[in-house]
């Protein structure tokens, strides 16, 4: 059965068997991955040449899952998987035209779920941010979230480049 009723008081239970409120500060930041890990899904769908990039993306997020929603996790997110990142960075970067002003999010419409992803990425990282102020969390579970946003908008300025899509500056 996928309902157990154990949560239907607003508490849900860690690995190590404690019991929280859902809206802990530990589940609000392993819950919002979660979302991000959804909409990469949906970006894999419209990303096709970015498809297995962003299953791995999708893998390193379920590790970062549980070790955000274990106290003492099994698994952890690696040197490995961040400089995995820089280098997708590196790569995407140097495909694209030089960046020379603030670009507006959208374009094509793989360009456009990828900037929603970078923009709940963020949110994500917040929520990281906000639990390493009550429990510190190891230095990697910081700079994975944080470079991961950073791959999501190269990756959405690459997509619009590929396309042929113009990129758009805000107007002041």
């Amino acid at each position: 059965m996928v309902y157990t009723r154990t949560g239907d008081e607003g508490r849900t239970d860690l690995s190590s068997g404690e019991r929280v409120s859902k809206s802990s500060n530990r589940i609000e930041a392993y819950g919002t991955v979660d979302e991000l890990n959804s909409e990469v899904g949906l970006c894999a769908h419209y990303s096709e040449d970015k498809r297995a990039e962003l299953e791995q993306v999708q893998n390193h997020l379920h590790i970062l899952q549980a070790e955000l929603a274990n106290r003492e996790p099994d698994v952890k997110v690696s040197e490995d998987e961040i400089g995995w990142l820089e280098n997708l960075c590196d790569k995407y970067q140097e495909e694209c035209p030089p960046l020379r002003d603030f670009i507006l999010a959208g374009g094509c419409k793989s360009a456009s779920h990828l900037h929603k992803a970078r923009s709940t990425g963020r949110r994500a990282e917040r929520r990281v941010v906000e639990l390493d102020q009550d429990e510190e969390l190891r230095p990697q579970v910081l700079a994975y979230i944080n470079r991961l946003s950073d791959l999501f908008f190269l990756m959405a300025r690459h997509e619009n480049f590929l396309n042929d899509v113009e990129e758009k500056n805000p107007e002041y």
